[in-house]
């Protein structure tokens, strides 16, 4: 029996079209509340994101939350249970190399991110995940020595990440697209996250679901129960995946829901 359920957020709950979660999916959702049924959105963004949201997805009870690709869990009440900050040392040499490139990278905290630079492509992006006002400036990125961070995003090609990750000890790449990698402890990532959640809430591997359409989503699948690609996942995605659904935006979530008899 399925208790829990965890969902990537952007392409899977919430449309990169319309920014909303759509109809079929938010009742399909409640219904689920209403059976008992635990719900994790299990997502890349940190809490200070959240805002950035559709109110739908903001107004409701969600059980808790996996933040920051695992890094940072809450309760219900956004009352954090664990977390998992990048390590000093990695700083050590990797903000040398940084100030030696011309890359743009978004550094994660919890209630506050900032950016190394912008240009043309990263306020493309920000455009595209929508609420580019609430997204903060450039900053000084020697915070990182005082300021715990969690997650580095910068704007690069998967080509790319090996050379970065020469300058980025105890770090690993997870990546949601091929426009920009999420930097996390290379002993971090979803399913992390979402066995913290399970030890909190007492809740046993094979009685949870996942539901994702990134890169960073893969191994969050493959550790669920029953992992379900959305329709507009990527191709990696869908072949880690117990099962293939349809898109967010027509309604994917819901069908898969309604396929393993959860609904």
């Amino acid at each position: 029996m399925i208790r829990a359920v965890f969902f990537d957020i952007d392409g899977t709950l919430q449309s990169m079209i319309t920014h909303e979660i759509p109809e079929r999916t938010l009742r399909a959702l409640y219904a689920l509340k209403e059976k008992g049924v635990l719900l994790f959105p299990c997502t890349g963004r940190p809490p200070v994101q959240l805002q950035m949201l559709s109110q739908n997805f903001q107004n409701f009870p969600w059980d808790g939350y996996v933040m920051l690709n695992g890094q940072y869990c809450m309760d219900g009440e956004k009352k954090m249970f664990y977390d998992h900050p990048i390590r000093r040392e990695t700083f050590d040499t990797l903000i040398p190399y940084l100030e030696t490139v011309n890359h743009p990278v978004t550094f994660m905290e919890l209630d506050y991110q900032y950016d190394l630079m912008f240009n043309e492509n990263a306020w493309e992006y920000v455009k595209k995940i929508g609420r580019e006002d609430l997204m903060t400036p450039a900053d000084d990125i020697h915070r990182v020595f005082t300021h715990p961070t969690y997650q580095i995003s910068p704007l690069i090609l998967p080509e790319k990440d090996e050379e970065f990750l020469k300058h980025a000890p105890y770090m690993k790449s997870v990546r949601w697209t091929d426009a920009f990698a999420d930097m996390i402890p290379c002993d971090g990532g979803k399913p992390e996250g979402m066995k913290q959640i399970m030890e909190h809430f007492h809740i046993a591997r094979e009685e949870t679901m996942a539901f994702g359409d990134g890169g960073n989503d893969i191994s969050m699948l493959e550790y669920a129960g029953i992992g379900i690609a959305m329709g507009n996942g990527r191709d990696e995605v869908k072949a880690a995946a117990d099962y293939v659904t349809d898109t967010c935006e027509n309604s994917g979530v819901y069908y898969a829901l309604e396929h393993f008899g959860v609904l």
